[in-house]
């Protein structure tokens, strides 16, 4: 048996590594074909694309904010006297209207209090109504020459003392009465309770601290949010208009809608560090979504924009072609080919965007497929489905999945009639 040795080894490495070099070779171009055809954009056939027709319709222009919801009031309920908390009326978290009963303090020493003021006013009452009958008396005698002028002035003196003594009676029957009042604690203002403050049967006195509990007013309830200075004026113009702006209060994930109201009032002075001028916006709150210091995203309806020329923010294009700050959307023509056209964007509401200018009604553009298309490029148009309104996005040919997207009947627009062109 012949045997090589390092010759014959040397002769299998180097066939290895050109059977190596051949896959690798046949893989590279092979994967450069594909890149190529995907660059091409279907220029071996046509591409499956979602479009949508162009609509006119309105715009809202909205301002987002970050708003803290703020009660319209929040008050600690004190107790205005000293004495043994007897009762609590309330449950905690319990809705209060104004003048309602909440707690009760022992009223005994307060009633005894009134009644000695009551009897000391009637005592003095007394004492005046006499002196004032010998006023009279001796006015009479003075005037036979039977007493002297100082003994009546003296006696007029004494019922203006008496006078003073009854006034002042009368002031403290009130303050027993007042003190007495106090003792029956109602809500001050109509709100929610929170959680109380001090248990029954503890010794209650004005300089407690936290109180007897909290109630805040949530029913209407605001929310401040502070907005950017440059947005002032615009929001300024349609306040001096007389316009009555809405505001839309969504929850932290700026997913659900909590309440829906109106702005209230614009502050008076712009934070220089921020930039920033605070609103204040009105909810009424009636179903209780809104919390006092709850986190909320602020929709603030700045305008609305009348007859405007509509897309989906689908279908918008950035960058090349055209350069890095084009933008532009594929239009389908007739033929069912795609060209590349300029827009000038407007106001966004949402998934709906309005395009200033570079297209009209009735246009047809691309939704969806558009990063895989080139300026010329063949697509397939997906089958109209019976009943589905005119401008309504439709889904990729082929059978492939239907995409959401916002037609004209979603956007409330009125598409014109004809086919796809230039505008």
């Amino acid at each position: 048996m012949t045997n090589d040795g390092p010759e014959s080894s040397r002769r299998t490495l180097w066939a290895i590594a050109g059977l190596v070099l051949v896959i690798v070779v046949a893989w590279i171009i092979y994967h450069g074909r594909q890149l190529q055809a995907a660059a091409q954009g279907g220029r071996g056939g046509p591409m499956a694309v979602a479009v949508a027709t162009v609509a006119t319709g309105d715009i809202d222009v909205r301002l987002p904010a970050l708003g803290t919801v703020t009660p319209l009031a929040t008050v600690t309920v004190k107790t205005q006297i000293s004495g043994q908390l007897q009762q609590i009326a309330f449950k905690e978290g319990q809705l209060v209207k104004r003048g309602d009963f909440l707690a009760q303090i022992d009223p005994r020493p307060y009633q005894a209090t009134l009644e000695q003021a009551q009897g000391n006013l009637r005592r003095d009452q007394a004492l005046l109504a006499n002196a004032r009958v010998d006023v009279k008396r001796y006015q009479d005698l003075g005037a036979q020459g039977s007493v002297a002028e100082q003994q009546v002035a003296t006696q007029k003196a004494l019922v203006q003392q008496l006078e003073g003594t009854v006034a002042t009676d009368q002031a403290q029957v009130s303050a027993a009465q007042l003190n007495l009042q106090y003792t029956h604690i109602v809500a001050p203002v109509a709100g929610r309770v929170g959680l109380r403050q001090v248990d029954q049967g503890n010794y209650v006195t004005p300089g407690d601290a936290n109180g007897i509990v909290v109630v805040t007013q949530l029913q209407p309830v605001s929310a401040i949010f502070p907005m950017p200075e440059d947005k002032l004026p615009a929001v300024q113009k349609r306040l001096h208009e007389g316009a009555v702006l809405a505001v839309e209060a969504y929850d932290k994930a700026n997913t659900t809608k909590l309440a829906d109201g109106t702005l209230q009032s614009v502050d008076n002075i712009i934070d220089p560090a921020t930039g920033t001028i605070k609103m204040r916006a009105i909810f009424d709150n009636q179903d209780g979504a809104l919390f006092a210091n709850q986190f909320v995203n602020i929709q603030l309806l700045q305008d609305v924009l009348k007859d405007q020329v509509i897309i989906p923010i689908a279908a918008v294009q950035h960058g090349a072609p055209g350069g890095v700050n084009s933008t532009f959307v594929y239009l389908v023509a007739a033929d069912s080919t795609v060209s590349v056209h300029p827009i000038v964007l407007g106001a966004a509401d949402g998934e709906r965007v309005a395009v200033a200018s570079g297209l009209k009604a009735g246009n047809i553009v691309v939704t969806e497929g558009g990063d895989r298309l080139r300026d010329g490029a063949t697509v397939t148009l997906p089958q109209a489905t019976p009943g589905t309104p005119a401008g309504a996005p439709a889904a990729q040919a082929g059978g492939g999945k239907h995409r959401r997207g916002m037609g004209a009947h979603k956007w409330g627009g009125k598409p014109a009639d004809g086919a796809a062109g230039s505008p």
